[in-house]
């Protein structure tokens, strides 16, 4: 667990040389929490800010290899052995990591969730999962006790963050347990690790299960080379704690890495001016947020805040536009890093810091993975040419990708098919090798003959000053099949008409190719979006037809 500079200093020569080794056993918090507090034991692990952005909570590894094991010989007296899922659904708070990191230990898989899930949502995970373990907040508590009659598999009910009828105290539990080292079998590599329920556009979430190597030691590869990792880093990923974007950003790479990780309590709404003054408070060094959060800052006065400590800054969750990548640069001088990855993988194509960058583009591949753009009979297609982004898994399976989609082996079958995973998503790549995001499968439009990818358009049409948020879908059209329409939140100060609705238009005429532009315009207060954030572009497609 070397602490040494590990920038990738040449991109080509860490494709073709880094390895990552998978042993036999492996458990994440034993192998990397644990021995991080016995090498460093005071070196800052976690800082946990309260809702202000203040009363800041500094854990080292220490602590978490202590809170850890308390939270795993508590667990452990109330019955929870090998293999129990637990359902965990926690605000950003320090007690999240003591029930993640001593249900490894045990060997136990959770299977975190956002505070965002209705009791329908709740009812949906733990009935499918068979969970006999949750832990929750008082306010998620609620939610359970609401449709709890429905769960006879469900054991424990553990509350965290205060107290909640006859639930369980978790911080009351952890204070009498002890901080030894649980006595808990080893965990396999291939064992599971946690399951994750992918929030999707289409049907009821799937169960991503993850094991201890692809998740523990997988994400090493977005922590070193993506997020560009060092000891002495402060890193931060604005994500909820039920995501898997948490995976990526607030748990194993960083680490792996010796680097803290920032947790804000954030509570409601984004505040864009507190996190900009909580990254200058506390001298953010890496800094990670969905292109949604970017596009807020490049609206505001960028010159009010010290980033000076903030070198590297990374976007993932969906795809980044030029046009937001040059406004952060110009105010910041920071490169936006975007990535792509999925629930059922690590970060698998990114812009690294080596790369030279092309605004828009997803980049190139990572290490360790073997990505293409394929066909609809898995061969790769020519540059230029859009198909489907696909991971190779024969003859070598990439150590992060998942294992399958648990007790669903109808969809596990149809992304593995042949050599590849399918991911489900589409892309060409350029002559140079570079990644361009087209869309989801299903969201493809098809106007006389053409094929147009949503992202296509949707990057024009963020371009235009007085657009705030866009989507854009297929209608039918009695000559073309379908026409592209997008619908549109304003910028503040904007007023929606239709001169303003033939202004986008004409300017996306003159960006793109004429047959993609938005032939129909629709201003909207908001959008639809799944409980992580991603636009319903289906909920869209479903309104229009309501209304034919």
């Amino acid at each position: 667990m070397s602490d040494a500079r590990t920038n990738m200093a040449d991109y080509e020569e860490a494709r073709r040389t880094f390895r990552l080794g998978v042993p036999a056993e492996f458990n994440y918090a034993r192998d990397v929490v644990d021995e991080r507090a016995r090498v460093r034991p005071l070196d800052l692990a976690l800082l946990a800010l309260d809702p202000q952005g203040g009363n800041p909570r500094r854990l080292s590894f220490r602590d978490l290899s202590e809170r850890s094991n308390r939270a795993a010989n508590f667990l452990s007296a109330r019955g929870v052995t090998k293999g129990d899922r637990i359902f965990l659904m926690m605000p950003r708070i320090p007690e999240w990591y003591d029930v993640m990191l001593g249900a490894f230990k045990l060997g136990a898989v959770p299977m975190p969730g956002t505070v965002q899930l209705t009791p329908k949502d709740i009812r949906y995970r733990i009935e499918s999962s068979e969970a006999t373990v949750a832990v929750t907040d008082p306010e998620g508590a609620a939610k359970v006790d609401e449709v709890q009659s429905t769960f006879p598999a469900l054991r424990q009910r553990i509350v965290a963050d205060g107290a909640y009828g006859d639930w369980i105290s978790l911080e009351d539990g952890m204070e009498r347990a002890s901080t030894a080292e649980p006595d808990s079998a080893p965990t396999a590599a291939a064992d599971p690790l946690l399951i994750y329920f992918t929030s999707g556009t289409t049907g009821q979430p799937k169960m991503v299960l993850h094991t201890h190597a692809s998740y523990g030691i997988g994400h090493e590869v977005t922590a070193r080379f993506w997020m560009d990792l060092r000891p002495n880093d402060l890193h931060w990923t604005i994500s909820d704690l039920g995501w898997a974007k948490a995976a990526y950003g607030k748990l194993f790479g960083q680490w792996r890495r010796g680097a803290a990780v920032l947790v804000w309590d954030g509570r409601g709404k984004p505040d864009f001016d507190q996190i900009l003054h909580i990254a200058e408070s506390y001298g953010v060094t890496t800094f990670c947020a969905p292109p949604t959060i970017y596009r807020q800052f490049v609206q505001m006065d960028l010159s009010r805040f010290d980033l000076s400590r903030m070198r590297h800054a990374m976007a993932a969750g969906e795809p980044l536009e030029s046009e937001t990548f040059e406004v952060w640069k110009q105010a910041t001088g920071l490169e936006i890093h975007d990535g792509y990855g999925q629930t059922e993988t690590c970060i698998t194509v990114a812009n690294y810091p080596s790369l030279p960058k092309k605004p828009g583009s997803m980049g190139k591949p990572s290490p360790g993975y073997e990505v293409a753009v394929v066909d609809d009979g898995g061969v790769p297609v020519e540059p230029g040419i859009e198909g489907q982004i696909a991971i190779r898994v024969k003859p070598q399976r990439p150590v992060g990708l998942f294992s399958e989609y648990w007790k669903d082996p109808e969809r596990t079958a149809e992304v593995f098919q042949g050599d590849w995973y399918y991911s489900g998503d589409r892309a060409h790549v350029d002559g140079d090798g570079y990644f361009w995001f087209g869309s989801r499968t299903d969201d493809v439009i098809i106007s006389a003959g053409y094929r147009i990818g949503p992202f296509e358009v949707e990057s024009v049409v963020m371009e235009h000053p007085s657009v705030a948020e866009t989507a854009v879908i297929g209608v039918p059209d009695p000559e073309r099949g379908e026409v592209v329409k997008a619908f549109v939140v304003l910028a503040p100060g904007r007023v929606a008409s239709p001169d303003l609705a033939s202004e986008i238009q004409q300017h996306c005429k003159k960006s793109t190719a004429p047959y993609k532009y938005p032939r129909q315009v629709e201003f909207v207060e908001e959008l639809p979006k799944t409980i992580s954030g991603k636009i319903r572009r289906v909920e869209l497609r479903r309104r229009e037809a309501s209304t034919e």
